[in-house]
């Protein structure tokens, strides 16, 4: 039986002496106290020595993956035949089994094996010094904590952080000279900068043009479209600018020289830092945009602390004076900072940009860890995200919540923000005043108050019809008797001197009668 036993110095294969030892491992330790007792159990069959810090550093690095570096193949090959190997990693065991067709064992028996030969190693391994031994583990282990931390040239963060702060920085300084520009060309040709809004177009018209004088027979069709062409010389034409002189429009035209080659270096370094973003942060990178991704890094100082922080304080880096500002004056906190300016919150409306930047700022905490922390170099993780938050957003936007307790709380919260366009007609039966007993209700139309009330007489008892006829009648009568009594005024007009006279024969009458 052999034992496969890895070193920083290379690969030592020892022969297991007495089998048995191994079934009695808990005072295995003694057994090995001093070299010569432990040569007795364990003895030295091969020692392969790595060459250089490269083969090792592969060699361990492969052994930690589970993998079989060439020089274990070589050693195996040539040293191995049909034997039981120990091994310390059950992964490795397997793969050399699938790989040689050898039985491996590892075990815990196996790993107190190990401790042992390593508590002996000076003395096993006679031809390397300790200081040779101690040197070559010191210069591995750096190697090895390198690599796991992607240590490389390809993961230095600090380009990043310097790329985006040169980037704004030129942002800047392209804002300024373009303003210059425009203020300047101004005195001379002043239509021509509401006809030409691009920055850039602007600038090359104006080295291509020079004094408006030149208008006609310049050639701006690769600048500009016929239209705005046509009238930037129609307008040069009729132009109310002061004149110039030639050293004036040559030092305009170095301006112009220097804000298109300043623009054009911005592209170049945007296009290197989209590239670095991609190959150091791609999860970060795909999910919120490498601009914003880079700016966070900037800000956190580097990929590693950015990885450290939680996901609130990711929300609202860059906005530090807004919540320490709202804190000391007991107002609300601010809800996002750098992060406002990704893709996806550009997208939400007003009253979801919160919940959406707590829901980005999450994943993208996920993702800066995985990025600084982890092994795998692709975007699978922050494209996921990324596909989860769109899903989220439509549901947001589309306003289908869940519902709260089975009732359209949710829905109508939703409804109050979105100002919904409907046609509503004039119902002109609300205008008819009827002379109903009942009052109309609010809301209700005259047609249900119509229905109402004839319900109510279809509804009604025999004494109440009685009373009812009775009422119509009296009501009759005094019509009647208000007619008579208008009448009688006219008729006694009319039959006042003949009433007198019957008067008089009357009481003439009474008077002989009683003599």
């Amino acid at each position: 039986m052999l034992v496969l036993f890895e070193t920083a110095a290379g690969y030592a294969l020892f022969k297991l002496l007495d089998e048995k030892k191994l079934e009695k491992t808990d005072n295995l330790y003694q057994e090995f106290n001093d070299a010569e007792s432990a040569s007795r159990i364990v003895k030295l069959k091969h020692f392969e020595k790595f060459t250089d810090t490269t083969e090792a550093l592969s060699a361990i690095t492969a052994s930690v993956e589970g993998k079989i570096s060439k020089t274990l193949k070589k050693v195996l090959k040539n040293h191995v035949e049909n034997e039981q190997l120990l091994v310390a990693d059950p992964k490795l065991g397997s793969a050399i089994k699938d790989k040689f067709d050898l039985p491996c064992v590892a075990h815990t028996h196996t790993q107190e094996l190990m401790r042992c030969i390593r508590s002996q190693l000076d003395s096993l391994l006679a031809g390397l010094p300790k200081k040779e031994m101690t040197a070559m583990s010191l210069g591995l282990a750096h190697s090895l904590s390198r690599y796991k931390l992607k240590f490389s040239p390809d993961k230095v963060d600090t380009m990043i952080v310097q790329a985006v702060c040169l980037l704004d920085d030129l942002d800047k300084e392209l804002n300024n000279y373009i303003m210059r520009c425009r203020e300047w060309y101004g005195w001379h040709f002043p239509e021509m900068g509401k006809l030409v809004t691009d920055n850039i177009a602007f600038v090359k018209t104006v080295k291509i043009l020079g004094t408006r004088e030149n208008s006609a027979s310049s050639d701006l069709s690769d600048i500009l479209p016929e239209e705005i062409e046509a009238k930037v010389k129609e307008a040069a034409e009729i132009s109310m600018g002061t004149e110039i002189s030639d050293d004036d429009i040559i030092n305009i035209q170095h301006l112009c020289d220097q804000v298109i080659e300043i623009s054009n270096y911005r592209t170049q370094l945007y296009d290197y830092l989209k590239s670095r973003m991609m190959a150091m942060a791609p999860n970060l990178t795909v999910l919120i945009g490498e601009l914003v991704g880079a700016r966070l890094i900037s800000h956190a100082g580097s990929l590693i602390n950015l990885a450290k922080q939680p996901a609130s304080t990711v929300q609202i880096l860059g906005a530090e004076k807004a919540l320490f500002r709202a804190l000391k004056t007991k107002k609300e906190t601010p809800k996002y900072g750098l992060i406002y300016h990704a893709s996806l919150i550009g997208q939400t409306s007003v009253k979801n940009k919160g919940k959406m930047s707590r829901m980005l700022a999450a994943k993208a905490a996920l993702a800066t860890r995985v990025d600084a922390l982890g092994e795998d170099g692709t975007f699978n993780l922050g494209a996921e995200h990324r596909a989860k938050l769109e899903a989220r957003l439509r549901v947001l936007e589309s306003g289908n919540s869940r519902k709260i307790s089975g009732t359209g709380k949710v829905k109508a919260k939703f409804e109050k923000y979105h100002g919904i366009s409907e046609i509503k007609q004039y119902n002109e039966e609300e205008d008819v005043n009827l002379d109903t007993k009942g009052k109309r209700k609010r809301g209700q139309s005259t047609s249900e108050v119509k229905e109402e009330v004839q319900e109510t007489e279809t509804t009604e008892t025999p004494k109440q019809k009685k009373k009812k006829a009775k009422k119509e009648k009296a009501e009759a009568v005094e019509e009647s008797e208000e007619v008579k009594e208008e009448q009688q005024p006219t008729e006694e007009l009319q039959s006042s001197p003949e009433k007198k006279k019957k008067k008089k024969k009357k009481s003439k009458e009474v008077a002989e009668a009683e003599e």
